[in-house]
């Protein structure tokens, strides 16, 4: 019954949490990591746990391929310099320094750099929910590292418990293979899926069908490259870039609605659920440690804490300042962003599941029997970082964001103009050909072009003219008359039903007509 009963408390801490934290405008993972942490009360909920494997082959590739698929990959190839530096260098240079502090504080230097490698990459998942208020070209620079530099961190990860266990040893050219295997044959598997799953949905005209094979691209990507001994969130991030590429010109409209709708509310059960599901991990790592360790723990969690972030801060106003003096083009200079970009960006290093997930693969014992070295410490230390980060660096980020004062980010919505005013010109300038290919009748012609021009007219309305708030307010009365219109339309079929005039199946037809012309208006009328 643990299962059911676990569905449903889940399913329930995402209602709150998503419900309160917009009430007190309180992040929702924030809210959501509290609650999980107080769920660990619960005597039932003591025994759940969260399997490593779980996070890492099936929350983690769903997870990272939607944030692919949506992401930009034209700011990515604007910024790609930086975010190879900040999804490697910084990733390394983190791990060695908490490796550093931990061995301090009385760490062997294996599980030390274990919890190197834990703490050290940022998380798509919390970036992605507490970061997407911020400008674009930070949004995606935070999105892009999360999204690569798990795959640094893994390689690390692996070589550092290896060492350990003794079933690795550290060179140079050893360490170098590593990485390039785990890159290369990443990227390779996630090109490899991408073709794959591209002539997959050539083939398969059934919009069911073809979302399951959207559904199976990550999954497959993952274990290609699992295969192969590479890094699986490498391949699932390339295979996304390109299917957001390729998938706008050969998927059927009706097979996108189904797929966005799926995603974004799969997406959000998923983020919603591990943020729940770390808060209970974090408690039950606490209750495994005694008061003498606790103590060094949390001062352990105090001090890496510090690290990370301060690392992060360190890099940020450093590196780009190397850059600078070394790479004088032109453009170069486009891309420089002011100390309160850098600031911000260095506030929105949240770490998350992934960190715990690499914390609870740590093997219990060695290769000779006895136990890993402070396994119990290394769990808890990154629990706790994660809470801190969420919790302290997601309450402080509005209020870096407001004293940045960041100049609004217009550029989606002009973007935006542009493509709407561009294809409606284009469609106005064709539709004589088109209509003369069809041979239809001028009346149809003539009712299609006033439509057109009107729509082009409602885009173009953005001044302060008389004649453009004419235009928007006839546009505001033709939607709420449209939608009040389907409310009496819905009305009527339901009272047919009720008086069983029609059949439940009638019902349920006519009413997805209404609901897709319902939500087209309701999200003209938002966006205008």
């Amino acid at each position: 019954m643990i299962g059911l009963e676990l569905v449903v408390v889940l399913g329930v801490a995402i209602l709150l949490g998503e419900r309160v934290g917009h009430r007190l405008r309180v992040a929702p993972p924030v809210l959501l990591l509290v609650m999980g942490a107080l769920l660990g009360f619960v005597p039932a909920l003591r025994e759940v746990q969260l399997p490593p494997e779980a996070v890492l082959l099936l929350f983690l590739p769903a997870l990272l391929y939607w944030e692919s698929v949506t992401t930009s990959l034209r700011e990515i190839r604007r910024d790609l310099r930086g975010i190879v530096l900040l999804s490697t260098a910084l990733v390394i240079g983190t791990a060695g320094a908490v490796a550093a502090v931990a061995h301090g504080l009385g760490l062997g230097w294996g599980p030390a750099w274990v919890l190197g490698a834990a703490v050290a990459p940022t998380d798509a998942t919390a970036v992605g929910v507490l970061a997407r208020a911020l400008p674009r070209r930070n949004v995606t620079l935070l999105r892009a590292e999360s999204l690569i530099n798990d795959g640094t961190a893994l390689v690390l990860y692996g070589l550092a418990v290896g060492i350990t266990v003794g079933e690795e040893h550290f060179t140079v050219p050893h360490v170098s293979r590593l990485f390039l295997v785990s890159y290369l044959g990443g990227a390779a598997a996630g090109l490899l899926t991408a073709w794959l799953a591209i002539r997959a949905r050539g083939l398969l005209g059934d919009p069911r069908l073809g979302n399951v094979a959207t559904i199976l691209t990550p999954f497959t990507a993952f274990l290609l490259a699992e295969l192969v001994h590479a890094s699986g969130v490498l391949a699932v991030v390339i295979a996304g870039l390109v299917m957001s590429q390729a998938g706008p010109r050969m998927v059927r409209a009706e097979t996108r609605r189904q797929a966005e709708e799926f995603w974004s509310l799969a997406t959000f059960l998923l983020n919603g659920s591990l943020f729940v599901l770390v808060g209970l991990e974090a408690q039950s790592a606490a209750r495994d440690l005694n008061g003498t360790d606790l103590t060094s723990a949390v001062i352990a969690v105090a001090a890496v804490s510090a690290v990370v972030v301060g690392t992060r801060f360190a890099f940020l106003f450093t590196v780009p300042y190397l850059i600078r003096l070394l790479d004088r083009r032109p453009q170069q200079r486009l891309r420089r962003m002011t100390y309160r970009h850098r600031v911000v960006s260095a506030m929105s290093g949240f770490r998350g599941a992934v960190s715990l997930a690499v914390a609870l693969s740590v093997p219990t014992a060695l290769d000779s029997g006895a136990p890993f070295p402070d396994r119990d410490t290394i769990v808890f230390v990154t629990s706790g970082v994660i809470v801190t980060t969420l919790v302290v660096q997601g309450l402080l980020l509005p209020a870096v964001v407001r004293w940045a004062r960041l100049p609004r980010d217009t550029s989606v919505e002009e973007e935006r103009f542009l493509a709407e005013t561009t294809a409606t010109e284009e469609a106005l300038k064709s539709l004589h050909d088109v209509a003369a290919e069809f041979g239809t009748d001028p009346e149809v012609v003539e009712r299609m072009r006033q439509e057109y021009e009107t729509h082009l007219q409602v885009l173009r309305a953005g001044g302060d003219e008389a004649d453009d708030e004419q235009v928007l307010r006839h546009d505001r009365h033709y939607t709420a008359i449209r939608l009040a219109l389907l409310a009496r339309k819905r009305a009527a079929v339901l009272r047919l039903r009720d008086e069983r005039e029609i059949d439940d199946t009638v019902l349920r037809h006519v009413q997805r007509q209404l609901d897709l012309e319902e939500v087209r208006l309701s999200r003209r009328g938002a966006t205008e």
